[in-house]
């Protein structure tokens, strides 16, 4: 077995690392599926499921047991997702040739580093890591997480086909990122009781990995349309899809403003409004057209990932910050401030 390359674990878990056949053979497992899981974005995952747990402690309802179990089996649920989306779309065809998914990091299956065998073992062994929390989830709390399982199971199978290709994909990562995330964190971890107002602040949260996939999709809408992928932004062009992408965030900020007049949330959460510096340089990048080649600079540093790039940036920033509200929230509720 061999050693585990913590420098190419750290990388993985930063980026999208690209590497040659020969780099992979060379790599550990756990650095081989954290590259093919694409590792680096499953912050957006761990900050739901911290935003959930967090609204738990606030609420002053919460095990530790369960939380671990709810982020292990949401991030391992995410990996799944990664793998199987790569698989399906290898056998469909859709990333043969020079396709977009192929530029920006290894598709393990198209590039060889996995054999189909290969990719169905990775994929088998991370579901069934997270029903395995799902299953222990259920047993402590209830039918009701069997529910919230079971919804996620559906959009995690059929996200990559057919609802991706008929520009359902960015409504599903609404749905999955906030209220199912978000809200069922919460559920599980104060033990099956359901909030829909940490639902809504899910939802808030859900328009950043929203906007992430919208720049994804707006990066790769060319190839998309000669593959008959019809995203959301392939439906509504590119244009519409940039200022749509903008709009997600300005109803974010609107949202934290409701939600903290509304009493629903602590005025600690109006730290959000730090992240507008780089809330203007992204729109910014994003009401302009996406160039047809590498623009030079930092801007073409990740290229061809662009705009989807500079969307991870910003809802990292969002996410982090959202976060640290709750907590200074929590430090006022414990402290007996609030």
């Amino acid at each position: 077995m061999k050693k585990l390359n913590f420098a190419m674990l750290g990388r993985a878990l930063r980026t999208i690392p690209r590497i040659t056949k020969e780099e992979w053979q060379n790599l550990d497992i756990v650095s081989q599926w954290l590259i093919a899981t694409r590792s680096a974005v499953f912050i957006m995952t761990a900050l739901a499921a911290a935003i959930g747990g967090f609204m738990a402690l606030i609420a002053g309802n919460f095990n530790l047991a369960n939380f671990l179990a709810a982020l292990i089996g949401l991030v391992f649920a995410h990996a799944s997702n990664n793998l199987l989306n790569d698989l399906v779309d290898s056998r469909k065809g859709v990333d043969k040739g020079n396709y977009y998914r192929s530029l920006y990091g290894p598709q393990t299956v198209e590039h060889g580093l996995l054999s189909t065998a290969g990719m169905i073992r990775f994929i088998s062994v991370t579901l069934l890591i997270a029903l395995a929390c799902g299953v222990f989830l259920v047993a402590r709390t209830g039918p009701g997480t069997l529910y919230l399982m079971l919804l996620g199971l559906f959009f995690l199978i059929f996200y990559t086909w057919p609802l991706k290709y008929i520009g359902l994909g960015e409504f599903t990562v609404i749905a999955v990122w906030g209220p199912l995330m978000v809200g069922g964190t919460y559920f599980v971890t104060t033990g099956g009781e359901w909030s829909w107002p940490v639902a809504i602040v899910g939802l808030v949260y859900a328009l950043g990995p929203t906007s992430v996939l919208f720049g994804k999709h707006i990066d790769k809408s060319e190839a998309d349309k000669v593959k008959r992928v019809y995203t959301l932004p392939v439906i509504l062009g590119e244009k519409v899809s940039r200022y749509t992408t903008i709009v997600l965030w300005v109803v974010q900020y609107a949202l934290v403003a409701w939600l903290i007049l509304s009493g629903s949330i602590g005025i600690s959460l109006a730290i959000v409004l730090l992240a507008l510096p780089k809330f203007l340089y992204t729109a910014v990048v994003f009401s302009q057209p996406r160039p047809k080649e590498k623009p030079d600079g930092i801007l073409g540093e990740t290229w061809p990932l662009y705009l989807v790039h500079q969307a991870f940036l910003y809802n990292k920033r969002f996410g982090m910050l959202f976060l640290l509200g709750l907590i200074i929230d929590l430090v006022l509720v414990k402290a007996g401030i609030l």
